[in-house]
């Protein structure tokens, strides 16, 4: 009778824990991709977040962080609208995810395209991505100004500024160096990559370019480009010589340089508007995981970028200002598109 009793009781114990497992976030039966997962880059090949993003698949396989595969493909028609596009028809499926760079806001407000952020379920941002000013090595200017001066000494529109797109972060930031010289002193000529901007100002095809610091450090390594200055509000953070001579911290901010302009992109995670709170979060501790490998620390290290982080409510609030900024920015450049 008592072993009979003992039974019952374990019994039950056992159906109140499998019950409990499946309540509680994480425990036993929380949410995992049951197919592949597609990873969608919103731009074209050999870019800042086409590199992130390839970079962060390997990062997952080497380190087991997924039991399903991830499939990584470039969508970047129409400024990344193709890539945009394909997330909102998507809205059902969760087993698709997005890197977004700030043309999460540009292009819509720049070509009219139906989307919005709020189309898809922000996860986490992943950091904040750095814009240098990058000349060709063998001009030899030996800072920003004596170029933004050879700029503004030559003809309207004698220099060229290469870019990613149009209407984008790099044509945004050419925009606010026009407004500082008084004048539209640039032609600025649109890549579909940031690896082929500096393929070209390698080239001699153009004279200069904003790209992210992962476009352009292969380049710097190999004393065929040069940076003039960062267009953040203080230096770069980290001091590891990256030439013979020149750490990322060794170049001096735009405004140090006399010419006061400053800007960052955005490098965040999206899925699709259905997924649920449980998928959503499956990702954040995805992409978390990502975070704490050594191989992300030094990834982060070698591009220079900016590590903020955030997630969940904070993002929104995030996201939701720099859209307006995008706006603003957009507007005083005449780039909004006539439905904005």
């Amino acid at each position: 009778m008592l072993a009979k009793t003992l039974r019952s009781t374990a019994l039950k114990l056992g159906a109140a824990c499998a019950l409990m497992a499946g309540l509680v976030p994480g425990v036993a039966n929380a949410w995992e991709p049951t197919k592949a997962v597609t990873f969608i880059i919103p731009a074209g090949t050999g870019g800042g977040a086409d590199q992130m993003a390839r970079f962060i698949q390997g990062v997952i396989q080497k380190n087991n962080l997924m039991d399903k595969p991830v499939v990584v493909i470039n969508k970047g028609g129409g400024a990344g609208a193709e890539g945009f596009i394909e997330m909102k028809a998507s809205k059902a499926d969760p087993h698709k995810i997005i890197i977004t760079l700030s043309n999460l806001f540009t292009t819509p407000l720049g070509t009219g395209a139906p989307f919005n952020w709020k189309d898809m379920k922000p996860v986490s941002m992943l950091a904040l991505d750095q814009f240098v000013l990058w000349t060709n090595a063998e001009k030899n200017y030996p800072d920003a100004k004596a170029y933004v001066d050879a700029v503004k000494a030559a003809p309207d529109r004698q220099f060229k500024m290469g870019g990613t797109g149009s209407k984008q972060e790099d044509q945004i930031i050419t925009a606010a160096i026009e407004k500082q010289l008084d004048g539209k002193h640039f032609t600025y000529v649109p890549y579909d990559g940031g690896g082929k901007v500096a393929v070209q100002l390698v080239g001699g095809h153009v004279d200069s370019s904003v790209n992210n610091p992962i476009e352009a450090v292969a380049q710097w390594r190999g004393k065929q480009l040069k940076p003039l200055c960062i267009f953040d509000s203080k230096r770069s953070t980290y001091t590891d010589k990256v030439t013979d001579d020149m750490a990322w911290s060794d170049i001096p901010t735009c405004m140090e340089s006399g010419l006061p302009v400053e800007y960052q992109m955005l490098r965040g995670i999206f899925t699709t508007s259905g997924a649920t709170d449980e998928q959503v979060q499956f990702y954040v501790d995805l992409f978390k995981k990502v975070r704490e490998t050594e191989d992300w620390k030094e990834f982060m290290k070698k591009g220079a970028f900016n590590q903020t982080t955030m997630s969940g409510p904070e993002f929104e609030k995030w996201l939701t200002a720099a859209e307006a900024k995008h706006k603003e920015l957009m507007q005083g450049a005449g780039f909004l598109a006539a439905s904005q």
